[in-house]
């Protein structure tokens, strides 16, 4: 993990005051798994799901589990929950949204981290007017600079084992924190990643 989109996380559970018991969706056994968040200090237990689990790391444990159906958990069980670079992989990633709101008890904090799209940066329009500029292009090349200009970076395609989604800093807002108050939505790093976060209802 990215240590800007960590401290981000970080930032956003100790200015909620994330703590109680707390899940990661998509855990691993590593000091950057968001268990070990600085901000989690006060929280009475940590529990990670993984594809990847059974395992046991930093004197808490992450289950085999697949996020689509947490049948581990009985409902409204946890105050906090955690998933990042989980999502874009999943692809039925609703059933996932579904399962984090279920396990979360009324009021708690549920923080999201996704790869996105969002305008692009001037420097794309810069660089697409240089390249129409270039009489050496030909029409192919000029048609290439235009869609350059019309473009938006995104995170390049990383299979663990698939990759399904980017996710608009809309999508993020309004459909992945759907049924959850207080929502905010920060952007990180260029290609965006954003960290969606909310209140359970």
């Amino acid at each position: 993990m990215h240590p800007r989109i960590y401290s981000e996380f970080d930032r956003v559970c100790e200015r909620r005051r994330a703590g109680g018991a707390v899940l990661e969706i998509g855990a691993v056994p590593a000091n950057d798994t968001l268990l070990t968040l600085p901000a989690l200090a006060r929280a009475t237990s940590r529990i990670g799901v993984s594809l990847d689990g059974p395992a046991r790391f930093g004197g808490f444990e992450i289950l085999r589990a697949n996020a689509n159906r947490l049948d581990l958990f009985d409902g409204a069980r946890f105050d906090t929950v955690l998933c990042n670079s989980v999502l874009e992989h999943d692809a039925f990633f609703w059933t996932t949204l579904a399962e984090i709101r279920r396990v979360a008890r009324p009021g708690a904090l549920v923080v999201l981290g996704v790869p996105g799209f969002d305008a692009p940066p001037p420097s794309y329009r810069r660089l697409s007017r240089l390249l129409a500029g270039l009489p050496s292009l030909g029409r192919t090349g000029r048609e290439e600079a235009d869609g350059l200009a019309a473009s938006t970076p995104t995170l390049v395609v990383h299979r663990f084992p698939s990759d399904h989604y980017r996710f608009s800093r809309e999508a993020v807002e309004q459909v992945l924190l759907e049924g959850l108050d207080d929502r905010e939505v920060a952007t990180v790093l260029t290609p965006p990643r954003f960290v969606g976060s909310g209140i359970r209802r």
